[in-house]
């Protein structure tokens, strides 16, 4: 046999036996994953392990099972024994609350002063969240329009158009990366859509309106800084704005998905909405006669067009892992329209409590915000360590995105290195550990689900509101971190 004849056989005999090798490797791996798959207990499928879909999505309510039975659950005095020294601990301050409990029975297994009411800081995003989804449902979406003036504006020239808030929290002004996600809807889309709209009409010039008037009151809550606005932590709350006011440094809408921008947020966000929408419109071919003026829509006024944000469920997802405080703000808004209130922080707060209220979570609830900026929020631990059960149960399939929208200790958001003060937690509560996180400058609070060692999911929130001093926020954190490490370490029946 010629030497290349040769060389060709060996090279062929070479592939086919490291394709065989491959499939046998492979083969080898999926029963390995099969076989440690059925040894995990039945409660870990509250986090249900990711595959490849090989037909159509299924719905929503279908991707997270509720919690099982399986595993055994902790007595009190063996969490007792794990936590009350770490709950004594001094950097924590004088008002320490805490509650452990099984999810599936709702049996509190562990309380101290759980029933007291404490400033809870952003873990009130969970109130929120469950209420937004419980009144709106998790496929709702909210929009953003343009119509054309039928007030006492109209017929005049040229014709006024207005932009209609609709109180979208992820509104973008241009396109944001393709990685963020959700991807939200633009006012670059709506000024396209809107000059077409427009050309068809033969219409070249007019005058543009911006309404704001979805929601009323103040752009800043009771108890809040207008540092707030300077830090980088809010915008003030209007029905119309984008990128939650976050700016670059020339004053421009940021146009991503960026809660590690502390740059001073816009003070005018409605008006900054008007102005990039109205640049939009320009490059689409529109001139704009004037400068944007501030009305209210008459009533018979034609819509030009529209956009949709995402779905309420996608939103909520991201306001939980980013503790977004706008989009908090926004959607307990959206609560109190939609059961009668006023759009304003007083309606919303007191909407947000009703829900609480109805759905058996608890009293003692006292809210000024969705966001739980204000110092003045005030919720038990208790109240809160049932909202995560109750968003975990198999009854509320419509609230499972408050589940998946927590944070994933050492993994995702506010949970993830340098993220927050509470991203440093040891390896055994790192992708076990799934909680909503809260601190101002004297308070930390965490609530959510873990994961124990003895494949039991507990329910559960600890709470301090009087941390000596602002200077020992990351010492009073590192507590709370340990205080979820325990429960994940936790072999307590």
């Amino acid at each position: 046999m010629p030497k290349s004849l040769r060389g060709g056989a060996a090279r062929r005999r070479a592939r086919l036996l490291a394709i065989v090798a491959l499939a046998l490797l492979n083969v080898l791996s999926i029963g390995a994953g099969g076989a440690l798959a059925g040894l995990l207990p039945a409660r870990l499928a509250l986090w249900k392990i990711p595959v490849v879909a090989v037909r159509p999505s299924v719905r929503p309510p279908a991707l997270l099972a509720g919690a099982g039975t399986a595993g055994l659950v902790p007595t009190q005095a063996g969490l007792a024994d794990r936590l009350s020294s770490l709950l004594s601990d001094g950097m924590l301050g004088s008002h320490v609350t805490a509650v452990v409990a099984d999810p599936v029975s709702g049996k509190v297994l562990f309380s101290r002063d759980g029933s007291s009411p404490s400033a809870p800081a952003s873990t009130a995003k969970l109130a929120t969240a469950v209420a937004a989804l419980d009144i709106l449902g998790p496929g709702a979406r909210f929009t953003t329009r343009v119509v054309e003036d039928a007030g006492p504006a109209a017929g005049a020239a040229p014709a006024r158009i207005i932009l209609v808030g609709g109180g979208d929290p992820t509104l973008a002004a241009g396109q944001p990366p393709a990685g963020d996600y959700p991807a939200p809807a633009t006012l670059k889309a709506l000024a396209a859509a809107t000059a077409q709209a427009l050309g068809a009409q033969h219409r070249k010039t007019v005058t543009l309106g911006y309404d704001t008037s979805l929601y009323s009151g103040p752009g800043l809550a009771p108890g809040w800084s207008e540092s707030y606005v300077t830090t980088g932590n809010v915008t003030p709350i209007t029905s119309l704005e984008v990128d939650q006011g976050r700016l670059l440094p020339n004053g421009l809408p940021q146009d991503a998905d960026d809660p590690g921008n502390l740059r001073p947020r816009s003070l005018t966000p409605a008006t900054d909405a008007a102005s990039a929408f109205a640049t939009f419109l320009g490059r689409d071919g529109i001139r704009i006669s004037g400068a944007a003026s501030q009305v209210t829509v008459a009533s018979g006024s034609t819509q030009l067009a529209a956009v949709k944000s995402p779905t309420l469920a996608a939103i909520v997802e991201q306001m939980l892992t980013e503790s977004n405080n706008v989009i908090a703000e926004n959607l307990a808004r959206h609560v109190a329209i939609a059961t009668g209130g006023p759009g304003s922080f007083s309606g919303a707060a007191e909407a947000v409590m009703k829900v609480v209220r109805r759905l058996g979570a608890g009293t003692g609830v006292h809210l000024v915000d969705g966001s739980g900026l204000s110092p003045d929020d005030a919720i038990p631990a208790a109240t809160l360590v049932r909202l995560v059960s109750i968003a975990a149960s198999a009854g509320h399939p419509g609230l499972r995105a408050v589940i998946t929208g927590m944070p994933v200790a050492g993994f995702s958001g506010t949970l993830s290195r340098g993220q927050s003060v509470f991203g440093e937690m040891a390896a055994a509560a790192r992708g076990v550990v799934r909680a909503k996180t809260g601190n101002l400058d004297t308070v930390v609070s965490l609530a959510g689900l873990v994961y124990d060692r003895d494949g039991t999911v507990l329910a559960f929130a600890f709470m301090a509101d009087m941390v000596p001093s602002a200077q020992d926020l990351l010492q009073a954190a590192a507590v709370i971190d340990k205080l979820a490490e325990a429960l994940a370490g936790c072999g307590c029946g």
